[in-house]
């Protein structure tokens, strides 16, 4: 089989954030960090840098530190390290579980949260070689002036995949990102746009420096679940998190997100009107008419779109059950 060769690039290796964030700034540099999403894409002809800036010697990229209110984390923080560190383990365990779940042992070992939450989003018809994609005239996302997922539209369609994002999205986390010297805080969700082509809503030389997680409510659990077509290695085909807090066998509080279903992860939009109600079987079967309204996905993998919607509904009724039951063992 035929491999495609990277275009030619020039390859920084900054030591610092300032120097990084400079180098960044400049035309046609792109930041590399574990290269697990990046590489494959640049041997694929998506994307050709003239220079890569490997930040994985910025230590400022590298911080894990847990206040009485806030985790903070770098995003060069690698997934292996957040799947075992006993300080997520005992803050926020489900983002633990999400980091467990992505790739496999050897990605997780470099792959890093920044790029979990950067990664590009993904599509049969874009996620192939250069002479595949040739071959088939190309798409609207790379090259191309239709999206072959949906043909009579004027959008893209290609799905974010990433595990991390949606555990991080019900925990109300927020990003740094700096650009040269100016740096600004802003929620995880407005990270995202909803467009498969151009689906962060980073300025030209951003960089993702920290991401600051809240702590949970005493009483809250969250939990994370995601449908793949293998048991590992595998993006997720859908994925659902979830906070929930219960009070006298009541929904005190929910937050719900998923992933895998459209260009980028969303929190569920409608949970607020099961304040106050038990998490009985109407209850479930709201969650998961929401999830079917809001989940859109389309023809981006080899499963079936309607199959990865019902997925994603049956999926977040399960784990309502299993974190409200876990709610339920620690008032008991």
């Amino acid at each position: 089989m035929k491999v495609d060769a990277i275009a030619p690039f020039s390859l920084r290796t900054p030591a610092t954030l300032a120097e990084a964030s400079a180098l960044l700034a400049q035309s046609g540099s792109r930041a590399l960090a574990g290269g697990t999403d990046l590489i494959p894409n640049l041997r694929h002809g998506l994307g050709m840098p003239s220079t890569l800036v490997d930040v994985a010697r910025v230590p400022e990229l590298a911080i894990l530190d847990a206040s009485v209110d806030v985790l903070t984390i770098g995003a060069g923080v690698t997934l292996g390290r957040l799947a075992t560190d006993a300080v997520v383990l005992r803050t926020v365990p489900a983002l633990a579980e999400a980091a467990r779940l992505a790739a496999a042992p050897a990605h997780r070992t470099v792959a890093t949260l920044g790029g979990n939450l950067c990664q590009d989003t993904r599509c049969v018809f874009y996620n192939q070689s250069a002479w595949w994609r040739r071959a088939n005239a190309h798409c609207l996302k790379h090259g191309g002036d239709t999206c072959h997922v949906a043909p009579q539209g004027s959008r893209c369609h290609a799905a974010f995949a990433g595990d991390l994002a949606p555990v991080l999205l019900v925990l109300g986390a927020t990003i740094d990102v700096v650009r040269g010297a100016v740096r600004r805080t802003l929620p995880l969700a407005a990270l995202y746009v909803d467009d498969g082509a151009k689906h962060l809503a980073l300025g030209e030389g951003e960089l993702v420096v920290s991401v600051c997680i809240p702590r949970p409510a005493a009483g809250a659990r969250v939990g994370y679940r995601k449908h793949r077509a293998r048991g590992a290695i595998d993006f997720p085909l859908a994925g659902v998190a979830m906070r929930i807090e219960m009070r006298d066998a009541r929904i005190a509080d929910l937050a719900v997100a998923l992933t895998g279903t459209n260009p980028r992860p969303f929190l569920l939009t409608g949970t607020d009107a099961l304040a106050g109600r038990p998490l009985d079987a109407a209850a479930l079967t709201v969650l998961a008419k929401l999830v079917r309204q809001q989940a859109r996905p389309m023809r981006t993998t080899v499963t079936q779109a309607n199959h990865r919607r019902e997925v994603a509904a049956v999926l977040v009724q399960r784990l309502a059950r299993d974190l409200a039951s876990a709610c339920s063992e620690r008032t008991a």
